[in-house]
């Protein structure tokens, strides 16, 4: 259960389809991405900054921790649900942000059924999760240019070599 900070950012599963539904009535263009978001670092502001740019309001989907367990190993994730979701919660860029236990948004996504769909360009377009229902709706695709030397994961290695 997030705390009550984040209440105004965090959106239930079950709440996403009435918001979905209110803000396509008001004509707002919707932009969807999603991660782990596992130590927020300067290449995740980047893309998301760019992607509430390309629209009126950023849903951000975040995997559960077991999501995250499952894709990334049992060290994983190193902050909790609760901490991501504050942490992200403090992003002005980012409008809602709903989490998914799933180990890909696809279910968020057809649910969002978002008008661009934005990821990091470490992802090929031909592997992003949803892309293909994006554009079979009517949407679009949208690949950012990554911050150099800038990942989650050299950061951890980095933190682990140095002790």
């Amino acid at each position: 259960m997030p705390a009550k900070d984040m209440q105004s950012k965090y959106i239930s599963k079950n709440k996403l389809p009435k918001l979905v539904k209110n803000l396509k009535k008001k004509k707002k263009k919707i932009v969807f991405s999603n991660g782990c978001f596992d130590l927020l670092h300067p290449g995740h502001i980047k893309i998301l900054r760019s992607a509430k740019e390309k629209g009126d309001i950023l849903i951000l989907g975040i995997n559960s921790d077991k999501s995250i367990s499952r894709i990334k190993g049992r060290s994983r994730p190193i902050l909790n649900q609760a901490s991501r979701l504050e942490v992200l919660s403090a992003i002005e860029c980012i409008d809602y942000i709903t989490v998914f236990c799933q180990n890909t948004p696809l279910k968020t996504i057809e649910t969002v059924k978002p008008d661009i769909l934005v990821k990091g360009a470490d992802w090929k377009k031909k592997d992003i999760i949803g892309a293909d229902f994006v554009k079979n709706n009517g949407g679009k695709v949208v690949s950012i240019a990554l911050k150099k030397g800038v990942s989650t994961s050299r950061i951890i290695k980095r933190i682990r070599k140095n002790g």
